[in-house]
């Protein structure tokens, strides 16, 4: 969608352990975007979606994936060195 020009860092889509719909919040996540108007004007990956027609921009940034990670066990905070 955004063009061959930009490598695009993905994870195989059975790593994806949970899909939100975001669409309404998508005029807000778009305009967060845009606000960079130097990466805009520049060429940039946010100029890039500024070229966008609005319903590629919504495909795009409609949908988040996450991935959940296990938890790590944070250890007991120490009170004393120990040699």
């Amino acid at each position: 969608m955004i063009g061959a020009r930009k490598a695009v860092y993905s994870v195989p889509d059975e790593q994806v352990t949970a899909t939100v719909d975001v669409r309404p919040w998508i005029e807000q996540k778009i305009a967060a975007v845009l606000a960079h108007r130097s990466e805009v004007e520049r060429g940039a990956l946010p100029g890039l979606i500024a070229g966008l027609p609005p319903d590629a921009r919504e495909r795009l940034f409609a949908t988040e994936w996450y991935i959940r990670h296990t938890p790590m066990t944070v250890a007991a905070p120490q009170t004393a060195l120990t040699v």
